[in-house]
């Protein structure tokens, strides 16, 4: 989970750099979110054991929540698209196979 981590840092610093730009305290900004400071600071600091309420929370104060509904969409999960390529092909192969063992067996009876 080393690049989990590393995104979880990353958004953390994010968060972070949004508060201060926005002249926020971590006091100001945790009441805000109705959480404590030392909860905003594992926030800003990446700790993964931060709950996502409290993510979508500080999400919505820079008014990017509405990314959240897109995160795991079924319309970009790559794995399960590429699993449903994989079985379009494996049928797509199967019904030709089966077309030319019908073909052959047709052959096959005219002879």
């Amino acid at each position: 989970m080393p690049k989990t981590s590393a995104a979880l840092e990353q958004l953390g610093a994010h968060l972070a750099v949004a508060r201060l730009r926005r002249k926020e305290s971590l006091k100001t900004w945790a009441q805000r979110m109705g959480v404590s400071v030392p909860t905003l600071q594992r926030l800003e600091a990446g700790d993964p054991s931060v709950g996502i309420g409290i993510v979508a929370t500080a999400l919505w104060l820079i008014q990017r929540d509405g990314e959240l509904r897109n995160l795991a969409s079924p319309e970009r999960d790559v794995g399960a698209i590429e699993m449903n390529v994989h079985k379009a092909v494996q049928l797509g192969q199967a019904r030709a196979q089966a077309s030319a063992e019908a073909r052959r067996g047709r052959q096959e009876d005219k002879a």
